[in-house]
Protein backbone atom coordinates (compact mmCIF):
# COMPACT_ATOMS: atom_id res chain seq x y z
CA UNK A 1 0.00 0.00 0.00
CA UNK A 2 1.27 3.55 -1.22
CA UNK A 3 0.37 6.93 0.10
CA UNK A 4 0.74 10.52 -1.09
CA UNK A 5 2.07 13.02 1.17
CA UNK A 6 2.61 16.78 -0.15
CA UNK A 7 4.24 18.72 1.77
CA UNK A 8 4.01 22.95 2.05
CA UNK A 9 6.85 25.10 2.08
CA UNK A 10 6.76 29.06 2.08
CA UNK A 11 7.28 32.14 3.32
CA UNK A 12 5.04 33.51 5.79
CA UNK A 13 3.12 36.81 6.32
CA UNK A 14 3.95 37.94 10.08
CA UNK A 15 0.76 37.45 12.29
CA UNK A 16 -1.43 37.67 9.68
CA UNK A 17 -3.99 34.95 9.24
CA UNK A 18 -6.13 35.92 6.52
CA UNK A 19 -3.29 36.29 4.32
CA UNK A 20 -1.71 32.94 5.07
CA UNK A 21 -4.40 31.13 4.36
CA UNK A 22 -5.56 32.90 1.12
CA UNK A 23 -1.99 31.92 -0.33
CA UNK A 24 -1.95 28.32 1.45
CA UNK A 25 -5.36 27.59 -0.68
CA UNK A 26 -4.37 29.14 -3.76
CA UNK A 27 -1.15 26.61 -3.41
CA UNK A 28 -3.14 23.67 -2.85
CA UNK A 29 -5.38 24.00 -5.82
CA UNK A 30 -5.47 20.89 -7.72
CA UNK A 31 -3.04 19.10 -5.28
CA UNK A 32 -3.33 15.33 -5.45
CA UNK A 33 -2.69 13.58 -1.95
CA UNK A 34 -3.55 11.46 0.75
CA UNK A 35 -1.88 14.30 3.58
CA UNK A 36 -0.98 17.49 3.28
CA UNK A 37 1.40 18.81 5.49
CA UNK A 38 1.90 22.32 6.27
CA UNK A 39 4.59 24.14 8.57
CA UNK A 40 4.40 25.05 12.66
CA UNK A 41 1.98 27.78 13.26
CA UNK A 42 1.74 28.16 9.33
CA UNK A 43 -1.04 31.10 9.49
CA UNK A 44 1.09 33.45 11.55
CA UNK A 45 4.78 32.85 11.94
CA UNK A 46 6.38 31.70 15.02
CA UNK A 47 4.93 33.71 17.94
CA UNK A 48 6.38 33.24 21.47
CA UNK A 49 3.46 35.73 23.14
CA UNK A 50 0.23 34.63 21.68
CA UNK A 51 -1.97 37.29 22.92
CA UNK A 52 -4.01 38.96 21.10
CA UNK A 53 -2.69 36.42 17.83
CA UNK A 54 -3.64 33.35 18.94
CA UNK A 55 -6.10 31.59 16.75
CA UNK A 56 -9.92 31.07 18.00
CA UNK A 57 -10.86 28.90 15.58
CA UNK A 58 -10.73 30.37 12.28
CA UNK A 59 -8.16 28.12 10.89
CA UNK A 60 -9.29 24.72 12.35
CA UNK A 61 -12.34 25.60 10.06
CA UNK A 62 -10.69 26.30 7.15
CA UNK A 63 -8.16 22.90 7.15
CA UNK A 64 -11.78 21.38 7.51
CA UNK A 65 -13.16 23.04 4.47
CA UNK A 66 -9.80 22.50 2.45
CA UNK A 67 -9.50 18.68 3.64
CA UNK A 68 -12.50 18.37 2.29
CA UNK A 69 -12.15 19.99 -0.82
CA UNK A 70 -8.89 17.82 -1.34
CA UNK A 71 -9.97 14.68 0.47
CA UNK A 72 -7.22 14.92 2.00
CA UNK A 73 -5.90 14.96 5.53
CA UNK A 74 -4.68 18.68 6.04
CA UNK A 75 -1.50 18.53 8.77
CA UNK A 76 -0.47 21.95 10.59
CA UNK A 77 -0.01 23.98 13.83
CA UNK A 78 -1.38 26.58 15.49
CA UNK A 79 -1.04 28.73 18.39
CA UNK A 80 -4.58 28.41 20.13
CA UNK A 81 -6.55 29.55 23.52
CA UNK A 82 -7.63 27.56 25.39
CA UNK A 83 -9.23 28.74 28.73
CA UNK A 84 -6.72 31.08 30.08
CA UNK A 85 -4.13 28.65 28.54
CA UNK A 86 -1.80 28.92 25.29
CA UNK A 87 -1.12 25.86 23.44
CA UNK A 88 1.09 24.88 20.08
CA UNK A 89 -1.50 22.25 18.55
CA UNK A 90 -1.01 20.33 15.78
CA UNK A 91 -3.81 19.37 14.16
CA UNK A 92 -4.40 16.25 12.20
CA UNK A 93 -8.22 17.15 10.28
CA UNK A 94 -9.36 14.45 8.12
CA UNK A 95 -11.98 15.32 5.59
CA UNK A 96 -14.77 14.00 6.65
CA UNK A 97 -14.36 17.13 9.50
CA UNK A 98 -12.78 14.78 11.89
CA UNK A 99 -9.87 16.97 13.55
CA UNK A 100 -7.12 14.97 15.96
CA UNK A 101 -4.58 16.82 17.56
CA UNK A 102 -1.08 16.97 19.67
CA UNK A 103 -0.17 19.67 21.89
CA UNK A 104 3.61 20.81 22.06
CA UNK A 105 5.00 18.75 24.62
CA UNK A 106 8.79 20.23 24.32
CA UNK A 107 8.14 24.02 24.44
CA UNK A 108 11.45 25.68 23.50
CA UNK A 109 12.56 27.45 26.34
CA UNK A 110 15.69 29.14 24.46
CA UNK A 111 12.92 31.32 22.80
CA UNK A 112 10.89 32.06 25.12
CA UNK A 113 7.79 29.49 23.94
CA UNK A 114 7.20 28.04 27.49
CA UNK A 115 6.92 31.44 28.93
CA UNK A 116 3.36 32.02 27.47
CA UNK A 117 2.56 28.82 26.41
CA UNK A 118 1.48 25.34 27.77
CA UNK A 119 3.27 22.02 26.91
CA UNK A 120 0.65 19.31 26.24
CA UNK A 121 0.78 15.55 28.26
CA UNK A 122 0.35 13.45 25.19
CA UNK A 123 1.78 11.18 22.63
CA UNK A 124 -0.44 11.18 19.35
CA UNK A 125 -0.52 8.80 16.74
CA UNK A 126 -3.32 9.09 13.97
CA UNK A 127 -4.63 6.06 11.40
CA UNK A 128 -5.17 7.59 8.06
CA UNK A 129 -6.00 4.94 5.17
CA UNK A 130 -4.11 2.35 6.55
CA UNK A 131 -1.06 4.55 7.65
CA UNK A 132 -0.02 5.43 11.55
CA UNK A 133 1.63 8.74 12.16
CA UNK A 134 3.33 10.18 15.36
CA UNK A 135 2.76 13.92 15.22
CA UNK A 136 5.98 15.79 16.58
CA UNK A 137 5.96 20.03 16.35
CA UNK A 138 10.12 21.06 16.05
CA UNK A 139 12.15 21.40 19.34
CA UNK A 140 10.14 17.47 20.00
CA UNK A 141 13.01 16.56 16.93
CA UNK A 142 16.13 16.93 19.39
CA UNK A 143 14.69 14.64 22.01
CA UNK A 144 14.29 10.83 20.74
CA UNK A 145 13.04 9.21 23.99
CA UNK A 146 9.54 11.02 23.34
CA UNK A 147 9.39 9.42 19.17
CA UNK A 148 10.75 6.12 20.03
CA UNK A 149 9.17 3.60 18.27
CA UNK A 150 6.68 1.08 19.89
CA UNK A 151 5.54 -0.72 16.94
CA UNK A 152 2.83 2.03 17.06
CA UNK A 153 3.34 3.88 14.06
CA UNK A 154 5.17 3.70 10.30
CA UNK A 155 5.88 7.91 9.55
CA UNK A 156 6.37 10.62 11.70
CA UNK A 157 4.88 14.01 11.05
CA UNK A 158 7.41 16.95 12.52
CA UNK A 159 6.12 20.66 11.58
CA UNK A 160 8.50 23.27 12.57
CA UNK A 161 9.63 26.49 11.84
CA UNK A 162 13.57 25.56 11.80
CA UNK A 163 15.75 28.68 11.19
CA UNK A 164 18.70 28.99 9.01
CA UNK A 165 21.29 29.06 11.53
CA UNK A 166 20.69 25.25 12.84
CA UNK A 167 19.78 24.28 9.23
CA UNK A 168 22.41 20.78 9.38
CA UNK A 169 20.75 19.91 12.96
CA UNK A 170 17.67 19.76 11.35
CA UNK A 171 18.65 17.87 8.02
CA UNK A 172 20.36 15.35 10.22
CA UNK A 173 18.16 14.82 12.82
CA UNK A 174 15.26 14.35 10.15
CA UNK A 175 17.52 11.57 9.28
CA UNK A 176 18.23 9.98 12.44
CA UNK A 177 14.82 9.90 13.39
CA UNK A 178 13.82 7.56 10.56
CA UNK A 179 16.48 5.34 10.57
CA UNK A 180 16.90 4.22 14.37
CA UNK A 181 13.41 4.30 14.19
CA UNK A 182 12.81 2.68 10.76
CA UNK A 183 10.09 4.63 9.79
CA UNK A 184 9.42 7.59 7.32
CA UNK A 185 9.75 11.34 8.74
CA UNK A 186 7.85 13.75 7.05
CA UNK A 187 9.55 17.58 7.93
CA UNK A 188 8.07 20.54 6.98
CA UNK A 189 9.78 23.54 7.36
CA UNK A 190 9.61 27.51 6.28
CA UNK A 191 11.63 29.83 3.94
CA UNK A 192 12.09 33.42 4.26
CA UNK A 193 13.07 36.03 7.24
CA UNK A 194 10.98 37.17 10.15
CA UNK A 195 10.74 41.09 11.79
CA UNK A 196 12.66 39.55 14.60
CA UNK A 197 15.63 38.98 12.39
CA UNK A 198 15.56 35.18 12.06
CA UNK A 199 15.66 33.39 8.98
CA UNK A 200 14.66 29.83 7.50
CA UNK A 201 16.36 27.74 5.11
CA UNK A 202 13.35 25.51 4.63
CA UNK A 203 15.00 22.20 3.78
CA UNK A 204 11.27 20.78 4.48
CA UNK A 205 12.08 16.87 3.16
CA UNK A 206 10.26 13.44 3.24
CA UNK A 207 12.95 10.83 4.92
CA UNK A 208 12.84 7.54 3.67
CA UNK A 209 13.47 4.47 6.52
CA UNK A 210 17.22 3.56 5.07
CA UNK A 211 18.07 7.45 5.77
CA UNK A 212 17.68 8.54 2.61
CA UNK A 213 15.62 11.91 0.90
CA UNK A 214 12.61 10.37 -0.89
CA UNK A 215 11.62 14.42 -1.28
CA UNK A 216 13.99 16.80 -0.15
CA UNK A 217 12.66 21.18 -1.08
CA UNK A 218 16.12 22.57 -0.88
CA UNK A 219 14.79 26.49 -0.12
CA UNK A 220 12.23 26.49 -2.43
CA UNK A 221 9.08 27.57 -2.64
CA UNK A 222 5.87 25.54 -3.68
CA UNK A 223 4.20 22.15 -2.99
CA UNK A 224 6.08 18.95 -3.34
CA UNK A 225 4.70 15.20 -3.53
CA UNK A 226 6.06 11.93 -2.01
CA UNK A 227 5.13 8.76 -2.37
CA UNK A 228 5.85 6.48 1.40
CA UNK A 229 5.29 2.43 0.65
CA UNK A 230 3.82 1.20 3.70
CA UNK A 231 4.27 -2.73 2.30
CA UNK A 232 8.06 -1.99 1.38
CA UNK A 233 8.31 -0.85 5.11
CA UNK A 234 6.67 -3.52 6.88
CA UNK A 235 9.00 -5.87 4.33
CA UNK A 236 12.35 -4.46 5.66
CA UNK A 237 11.21 -4.09 8.94
CA UNK A 238 10.87 -8.04 8.88
CA UNK A 239 14.52 -8.54 7.09
CA UNK A 240 16.36 -6.08 9.19
CA UNK A 241 14.28 -6.65 12.54
CA UNK A 242 16.18 -4.16 14.66
CA UNK A 243 13.44 -3.55 16.81
CA UNK A 244 13.39 -6.97 18.50
CA UNK A 245 17.01 -5.63 19.92
CA UNK A 246 15.82 -2.57 21.61
CA UNK A 247 16.00 -1.10 24.86
CA UNK A 248 13.37 -2.69 26.70
CA UNK A 249 12.77 0.16 29.21
CA UNK A 250 9.95 2.38 29.56
CA UNK A 251 9.49 6.03 28.77
CA UNK A 252 8.88 7.61 32.36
Amino acid sequence: MKQRVAIVQRDIVWSDIEANLEVVERMLSGVKADVVVLSEMFQTGFVTNPQGVADEGRTLKWMKRVATQLDAAVVGSVAIRQGEEYRNRLYFVKPDGESLYYDKFHLFSVGGESKHFTAGRERVVVEWRGVRYLLAICYDLRFPVWSRQRGDYDAMIYTALWPKVRREVWRTLLRARAIENQVYVIGVNRVGEEPTGLVYSGDSAVIGYHGEAVKDMGDEQGVAIAEIDIVALGNFREKFAVWRDADSFELK
